[in-house]
């Protein structure tokens, strides 16, 4: 089978293909994606028994929208932009699959690790973490009922309570439960994950939510079970009594198949089969979508969505959000904050169609416990609106951002995760992580340094886009010309190899001896961040033995923010640096220069 070969040009630096076999030329096109531009290059690889090139008007847009899937699918979720996992080691956010961040000040953690062990952390309010006590923790405990469990689905509540599925469709919940939001038929505090069995012991559960103190399943047949709070008719019961197991919504859902449910404070929303949405619960701020604001103790069909199709539908606090088959966006509910998107602060009984000029939207977020909304693309682009770090943003704005969760990492108040945060990818390396791991690696370099004996292998083409020394040498030769192996011999290994490597890594790992030689080469590359870099690795590493063998290289080298704080160094440790044996083997005018210097400062005054 022959299979299309795509080449991706940053556009920031020229790539050169060239290999011993023709391919035949197909087409470039520029493709914009989560705010990156790719330059992509098409090429047909040639045919057996046949040399003749394919048609000019092949169509090149299948090309191009299969690698817009290619880079859609290859969007990770970043969890180190919420705050609290940076309590976590690299290693073990590295072995994250699937996490999720919850609790009223976003202050508890839940992971999965590519093993399919189950961590939490966190402050512990009301027992969420459901370790069996009630004592916060910045150390993960291992949730060792859930491990293995294969987790599908994960919501909670404000209490906080949480609630997962499994794969196998069974239902776990603990936390928070003055109100029997557990299902267990109690009020009693759920110290550690169990089993919700009433009613959903035969059913397949797929999807759980939760609202503020109530919580709803969907089972793999369609059906509908709610339990918990029940003040405002959110249950779907038909009365506002709490309902302290799991109860099958019926009603107008009787014999429908619900595809979707999601949960605002005090409300319930699901998507049928068919497209319908149904609302109930509280509908104070019309967040029901049905043209009043009188609560529902059972389900009602928002009526005015009945001309569209829709297949996901998410709840703010008090708002809605639905998109449909055609990636159209409707908006309704509460609208303090601008979380609408409407261009005002009205809040809106009835659905209303927004984002109406922009490209046709793929995904949709929103949380119960924010005011947050946000909306993915075709094209890759993220919109943010409603609270946003404290502002009100009452219009869709584009960000830099490149998934919707990073939304509610970086603007969300609190900064809680929309939905179970799933980073499972096959194997993929990053520009950065696979630059890092071909440095020094004969099998695909085309250069090789040579310092006192050893070799490094580097690639041409990363030098010159890195670097201004090596753009200026490589221009100097013919490519004929070029060597193979280039000699060093002003720098030790350990320096030069550091600074390759810094090129493929923006990373600096030397002690502060070895910083200073790397510090010559910044100044005779003129590698101004790099310089900034030994500086720093220095200033940590300074003593009172080398501090003037460090000053002076500070002075050599014209690094005049190192050269001031070895200088101060010194006048604090004045004694001490004056009887080590740098301090009387400087040079006469440096050590006059210091002298001087010192005495300004008042350093020999009794």
């Amino acid at each position: 089978m022959l299979c299309q070969q795509v080449w991706i040009l940053s556009c920031s630096a020229n790539w050169e293909f060239s290999e011993s076999y023709t391919v035949f030329y197909k087409g470039s096109h520029f493709v914009t994606h989560a705010g990156v531009q790719w330059h992509v290059i098409i090429a047909q690889p040639p045919r057996l028994k046949s040399s003749s090139p394919p048609p000019s008007s092949w169509d090149h847009s299948r090309d191009v929208g299969l690698f817009i899937e290619l880079l859609e699918a290859r969007v990770m979720v970043d969890v180190g932009k919420w705050p609290i996992f940076t309590l976590l080691s690299p290693q073990e956010i590295a072995s994250i699959r699937k996490a999720c961040v919850f609790g009223t000040s976003a202050n508890e953690a839940l992971y999965v690790t590519d093993d399919d062990e189950v961590f939490v952390f966190g402050l512990n309010y009301s027992n969420c973490l459901g370790t069996g006590d009630n004592q916060s923790t910045l150390v993960p405990k291992k949730l060792e009922g859930l491990c293995g469990k294969k987790i599908k689905s994960l919501s909670y509540g404000s209490g906080p309570h949480v609630l997962l599925s499994t794969e196998d469709g069974v239902v776990y919940a603990w936390g928070h439960n003055g109100y029997s939001q557990l299902g267990n038929g109690t009020t009693n505090q759920g110290v550690a994950p169990i089993q919700v069995c009433t009613n959903l012991l035969i059913k397949k559960v797929v999807e759980v939510a939760c609202g503020s103190h109530h919580s709803m399943a969907l089972a793999a047949d369609g059906e509908v079970f709610a339990w918990g709070y029940n003040n405002c008719g959110q249950v779907g019961s038909g009365s506002t009594a709490n309902q302290p197991t799991p109860r099958k919504v019926t009603n107008c859902l009787h014999f429908k198949r619900v595809v979707g449910i999601a949960c605002g404070q005090t409300s319930s929303m699901a998507v049928l089969d068919n497209g319908e949405v149904y609302g109930w619960g509280y509908n104070g701020n019309g967040q029901l979508g049905l043209g009043n604001n009188g609560n529902q103790l059972t389900p009602v069909r928002v009526a005015a969505l009945h001309s569209v199709c829709v297949n996901q539908i998410v709840c703010g606090y008090a708002h809605t959000l639905a998109l449909t088959d055609e990636g159209l966006l409707y908006a309704w509910g509460a609208n303090t904050y601008g979380q609408l998107g409407t261009g005002n602060k009205n809040n809106l009984l009835n659905p209303a169609h927004i984002m109406v000029e922009k490209e046709r939207v793929v995904e949709i977020a929103a949380c119960h416990s924010a005011h947050t909304s946000a909306a993915k693309t075709q094209g890759g682009h993220v919109y943010m609106w409603g609270q946003c770090r404290g502002q009100s943003v009452i219009l869709p704005h584009l960000t830099h951002l490149s998934c919707t969760d990073d939304v509610f990492a970086c603007f969300a108040t609190p900064a809680v995760s929309w939905r179970l945060l799933s980073v499972e990818h096959e194997d993929f390396l990053t520009v950065a992580e696979s630059l890092k791991k071909e440095f020094d690696s004969p099998e695909n370099a085309d250069l090789k340094f040579r310092i006192d004996g050893k070799y490094i292998h580097v690639h041409k083409a990363v030098l010159k886009i890195r670097c201004e020394h090596f753009r200026s040498m490589f221009q100097s030769y013919w490519n004929e010309d070029m060597k193979e192996v280039i000699e060093i011999d002003q720098f030790s290994y350990s320096v030069y190899r550091a600074f390759l490597q810094y090129l493929y890594t923006d990373t600096v790992d030397l002690p502060p001896e070895d910083a200073i030689g790397l510090l010559d080469l910044a100044t005779s590359y003129c590698e101004n961040r790099l310089k900034k870099l030994c500086q720093h690795i220095i200033k940590r590493g300074i003593t009172v033995e080398n501090a003037f063998s460090l000053f002076s290289a500070a002075v050599r080298y014209d690094a005049e923010d190192l050269e001031e704080f070895c200088f101060k160094f010194c006048i604090n440790h004045l004694t001490e640096v004056t009887q080590t044996a740098a301090f009387w083997q400087m040079d006469g005018p440096l050590l006059k220069e210091f002298i001087a210097k010192a005495s300004k400062c008042g350093a020999f005054k009794n």
